[in-house]
């Protein structure tokens, strides 16, 4: 290595280091920081009071009632009087007990609670969290659901009744199906009721909300109900940071693709058409509420918000949605929850509803590879009950093995490349100094006649990009990884951690608190193809700088990779084995004393410029006058 190029490395490693010591956190940032953590904190208050605002309600109104039945100087006709004028036709329902009923079938086992009519908490039986200990999407002391019911005197939510039971709890299996509702009655058989129905086979609740002679109890200037939903999102894997960065509110207008709320966003956004369906999304599983026709778009909001202060509780979820009422005697509003895991192929399952878009692919290009080439492949062999780590392995040959002609493609034109290197290297000396619009031009006319494309390497590369960059999206999401060991990593679907040192200003931030050890072989494996690649192309002085940037990328990828998911790490670890074999298998194969042959007979009979020869050389005759004039014009200055 030349003194240019150590001097280059050490002024690009005071960049890197400098970059980081300026932008650590200075007390100020850090006061700056807590008050904007305090500024979420009280955006998720007044929240959490715009639209749970029943639960104040509700314990005031419940005080107000105590404080009316136990005042012993009041008579018992008194009290009634005074609980019918707060509560009017739903007073009977202002007081009871409050009893479960549970419904459940082979996934998802769901609480149905007597107070508010709704489902309290929810468990998926086939998953648990990283602690071994039962998978609860959400319970009862940390989400809400609530109907708005507006009447000419009063407002009213429907968290604040008992609600009457008729049916009781079960357990369904196979194709079967069961229901159970909750009634809230409001006197002279008029009741809004929610209708519960499980089948066997299924991630999915059904929900009818079915009104009888509520027309003559609700406002008659109404045109919709509003429905609350919200719930703080339990922590379910060890790892904090990627959950949070993998959880958010997708929703779906009836007419467009599904979009979301960005995972770094603590915002409120207004739901400005018809919706479709809304989905409290965490980083594996994912609660979602489908209407059978729509919801409203007046008033429908959407609201995350990060909750990084909280050991317990990842994200802050809410929606205020609109259903449409219609003032009639006997109304039904269908809707659809659906409780279960973030998997394409399950969500793909429910037609014309496209929650499958919660699983993130990748946009474009990529996520069509995904979908379209690993996510088959990664399927066919899962079917097989191996260990996820020789399934990695595997989908790694496989995808290799797709790639070898483009990988070969690749060798070839550097093969020919280095077989030019004296050729070129004397054509840079005689131009040393000089004029570098000749030079160039001298090279390219060497390449036409050799027969030799500089840029058939590249393009190669550029074919390979759309794999690599979609299995950076795919492994973090994949929900099959979650848990599955492999080696010294517990669970695949997050990092490997061999040493966790603890907090380090700076380089928490940037590197974390923990040493992954795929993320180091992958780092290592990187640094050694481009060693043995660089060896194998022979010294050169063109380009210092991209040889140096050659060896700093693979350290710039630590610091994303050890943060990542260890399938990823272990991949591109792999990948980068099988590309270094492969490469000395084709070093052992292609005679580069017959490429030089070739060479010389091209040079012999050498082939009319191509209309992209002309186009490269005239591109570089442009690029190269207009710097020769940038020059002439800072020596007049």
């Amino acid at each position: 290595m030349d003194r240019n190029s150590i001097v280059g490395i050490l002024l690009i490693a005071a960049i890197i280091f400098g970059w980081m010591y300026m932008t650590a956190p200075t007390q100020e940032e850090l006061q700056k920081q807590k008050r904007y953590n305090d500024s979420v904190v009280k955006a998720q208050q007044e929240h959490e009071k715009k639209y749970a605002k029943f639960l104040t309600d509700s314990v005031s109104q419940t005080d107000s009632l105590k404080k009316i039945v136990a005042d012993t100087t009041v008579s018992d006709s008194a009290k009634q009087i005074a609980v019918n004028k707060k509560f009017g036709a739903f007073a009977n329902a202002i007081s009871g007990t409050d009893e479960n009923y549970t419904i459940e079938n082979d996934f998802i086992k769901a609480t149905i609670s007597r107070k508010g009519g709704r489902i309290s908490t929810v468990t998926l039986k086939n998953y648990v969290r990283h602690d071994s200990t039962p998978l609860v999407l959400f319970d009862a002391d940390s989400s809400n659901f609530s109907l708005t019911l507006e009447t000419d005197e009063n407002q009213y939510e429907t968290s604040q009744f008992y609600f009457d039971a008729v049916g009781s709890s079960f357990s369904v299996t196979a194709d079967a199906q069961k229901s159970i509702s909750m009634r809230l009655n409001a006197g002279d058989g008029k009741y809004l009721e929610y209708v519960y129905t499980l089948k066997g086979n299924a991630h999915t609740v059904d929900v009818a909300v079915n009104l009888v002679g509520m027309n003559n109890v609700l406002a008659g200037n109404i045109g919709q109900l509003n429905l609350n939903w919200g719930m703080h999102t339990p922590s379910q894997e060890f790892d904090h940071y990627n959950q949070r960065n993998r959880s958010t509110i997708y929703f779906k207008y009836t007419e467009d693709a599904p979009d979301y709320i960005s995972e770094a966003a603590s915002e409120t956004k207004s739901l400005d058409a018809k919706t479709k369906w809304v989905a409290f999304k965490q980083q594996f599983f994912t609660s979602t509420l489908i209407a059978n026709t729509h919801f409203d778009k007046t008033g429908a909001d959407i609201t995350s918000l990060n909750n990084s202060d909280s050991a317990n509780y990842i994200k802050v979820f809410a929606t205020n949605l609109a259903i449409p009422y219609e003032k009639k005697d006997m109304q039904t509003f269908g809707m659809q929850f659906y409780f279960g895991p973030v998997h394409y192929q399950t969500l793909k399952q429910y037609e014309g509803l496209n929650l499958e878009k919660q699983v993130p692919l990748g946009w474009g290009v990529f996520g069509w590879v995904n979908k379209f080439a690993v996510i088959p492949i990664f399927n066919w062999l899962d079917g097989f009950n191996l260990n996820y780590g020789l399934i990695i392995l595997i989908l790694t040959i496989i995808i290799k093995i797709v790639l070898f002609p483009i990988a070969y493609k690749t060798y070839l034109s550097s093969a020919k490349m280095r077989v030019l290197k004296p050729e070129i290297d004397e054509i840079n000396k005689k131009f040393e100094g000089g004029d570098p619009l000749k030079k160039n031009a001298a090279n390219m006319e060497l390449y036409r006649k050799a027969g030799v494309n500089p840029l058939a390497g590249c393009i190669p590369l550029l074919l390979q990009m759309p794999i690599l960059i979609a299995l950076v999206s795919f492994f973090p999401s994949s929900i099959e990884l979650r848990q599955q060991p492999f080696l010294w990593a517990h669970d695949l679907s997050t990092y490997d951690s061999v040493w966790n040192f603890g907090y380090v200003p700076v380089i928490a931030s940037i590197y974390g608190e923990h040493m992954s050890l795929f993320a180091l072989l992958m780092t290592a494996s990187t640094l050694l193809y481009t060693w043995s690649n660089s060896q194998l192309m022979g010294n050169t002085n063109q380009m210092p700088g991209m040889k140096v940037m050659m060896y700093i990328m693979p350290f710039m990828f630590l610091f994303f990779l050890n943060k990542n998911s260890a399938g990823l790490s272990y991949y591109y670890f792999l990948a980068n084995m099988i590309t270094f074999g492969q490469t000395y298998l084709m070093r052992y194969f292609v005679d580069e004393k017959a490429l030089r042959a070739k060479i010389d007979e091209n040079k012999r009979n050498p082939k009319k410029k191509s209309s992209f020869q002309q186009r490269l050389e005239d591109m570089q005759r442009e690029r190269m006058k207009v710097m020769q004039e940038k020059d002439k014009g800072k020596k007049k200055k």
